[in-house]
């Protein structure tokens, strides 16, 4: 009879080694190999060009990119390992025709205008998004039907129709400012979108004055620019910044990055004091230094009628290339985690309810307020006009604009021009531009 195994040496501390210890020091020093391992496969799939990626193009540079990377892309790469390659560029629309033209597009887009994305969807560049987004997040100021389908969806959304002030403005004093060409804060430059924001005025007041239903008429390309109501809301806008008046004034507005524009809010003396501008401004050092507040614009465009209407405007998100990576793409961007997550990154605003953060993350009192605007059922959204009305339009809207503010006796041709430029064949215009209203 052979002999019995021997069993386990005694420790040399007298104490027993326990088997299932030496089991658990083998199992975790495999897991790490196996997540080096893993780590090291990614890697290597990656830089050999096989990890599967969307292509992405979208505005934001600088620190907006890092904050963007942070916190959209790095999530999304990490839970689909899917690789992102992100394009920013500030001249995107310019980029995007490029890529178009040239049969290169990026697989998802995220653009401010709806005017643009209707084009490219009459151009059969679009892929419906009908499935991938949630049903009844969006409204249709934001996610516009056109053809029956769903073509773009909000990231990011900001509220127009409002004037900021420094804190300690009272309210005698911002309505004597208003009547004051140069206690306006005015910046028309923006690159190759230069006049932007004078569309932006000229857009609010003829809201304010006449409602959304007017609003939206002229948005559609159905009502004249030379009739009274639009024309009537250049000359108002002319006679609240001074149109064609004192010319150092003049020359400062059209010279002046609309970025720069709030800069005098603090200097000594003041140099303006009221700035017609959207939300996104908030975070500018002028109007933290300044304490800045708002109000609605409503309350400071003359003859203003409209109750609660609201001109706004947002990042829109678009799919060109139906691929299985830009699909969970899509589904991310459009999701309540990640719009809360990029909004709560960026001080920015979501439209989806779900996105919200909770009563006691949602930050300070302006921005608490700002976010109850859009969310606001009751209230009437309607987009940012110029950015609704198909891309040649726009961009001659925004040009008129400045040739107006140095020339306001060149009003008439202009809005000539604008009414034929209209006219064209061949232009996409959306059927509504409001979430509610006629």
């Amino acid at each position: 009879m052979s002999a019995p195994p021997a069993g386990p040496a005694p420790a040399a501390s007298g104490t027993r080694r326990h088997p299932s210890r030496r089991l658990t020091r083998t199992v975790t020093a495999g897991l790490c190999c196996l997540a080096v391992l893993a780590a090291a496969v990614v890697v290597g799939v990656r830089a050999l060009g096989q990890e599967p990626t969307v292509t992405l193009l979208a505005n934001w540079t600088g620190d907006d990119e890092r904050n963007f990377r942070a916190a959209v892309v790095e999530p999304f790469e990490r839970e689909h390992h899917v690789h992102v390659d992100y394009q920013g560029s500030s001249a995107e629309s310019q980029v995007l025709g490029a890529d178009v033209e040239a049969g290169t597009p990026p697989d998802v887009v995220v653009l401010t205008g709806p005017g643009e994305l209707a084009a490219y969807a009459g151009q059969n560049q679009l892929e419906p998004l009908d499935g991938l987004i949630p049903r009844d997040a969006f409204s249709s100021s934001w996610a516009t039907p056109l053809n029956g389908h769903v073509y773009w969806f909000p990231l990011k959304a900001d509220l127009k129709s409002i004037v900021w002030y420094p804190a300690g403005t009272s309210e005698r004093q911002r309505a004597q400012a208003a009547g004051r060409p140069g206690q306006w804060c005015v910046g028309l430059g923006s690159g190759a979108t230069s006049g932007w924001p004078g569309t932006d005025w000229i857009e609010d007041i003829l809201l304010q004055q006449y409602g959304p239903g007017t609003y939206q008429q002229w948005a559609r390309g159905e009502l004249s620019w030379r009739s009274e109501k639009v024309k009537g809301a250049w000359t108002t806008w002319g006679r609240l910044v001074g149109a064609g008046g004192n010319r150092e004034l003049v020359r400062r507005a059209l010279k002046t990055p609309y970025q720069k524009a709030s800069e005098p809010v603090t200097a000594e003396p003041r140099g303006c004091t009221l700035e017609h501008q959207a939300s996104f401004i908030r975070n500018q050092d002028a109007w933290t230094r300044a304490d800045g507040r708002y109000e609605p614009s409503a309350r400071l465009v003359p003859g203003a009628t409209a109750s609660d209407a609201w001109e706004v405007s947002g990042d829109l998100v678009a799919l060109l290339h139906d691929t299985p990576q830009a699909r969970q793409l899509i589904r991310h961007l459009a999701s309540a985690d990640t719009q809360r997550a990029w909004n709560a990154r960026e001080s920015g605003f979501s439209v989806d309810a779900q996105a919200q953060p909770a009563p006691g993350d949602a930050g300070s009192a302006w921005h608490r307020s700002l976010a109850a605007t859009l969310l606001d059922t009751r209230a009437v959204h309607c987009f940012d006009a110029s950015d609704a009305m198909p891309p040649a339009v726009r961009d001659a809207f925004a040009e008129a604009t400045i040739e107006f503010l140095a020339h306001p006796d060149h009003l008439p041709a202009l809005l000539k021009s604008l009414d034929t430029l209209g006219t064209t064949r061949d232009l996409t215009w959306l059927p509504t531009v409001c979430d509610h209203g006629t």
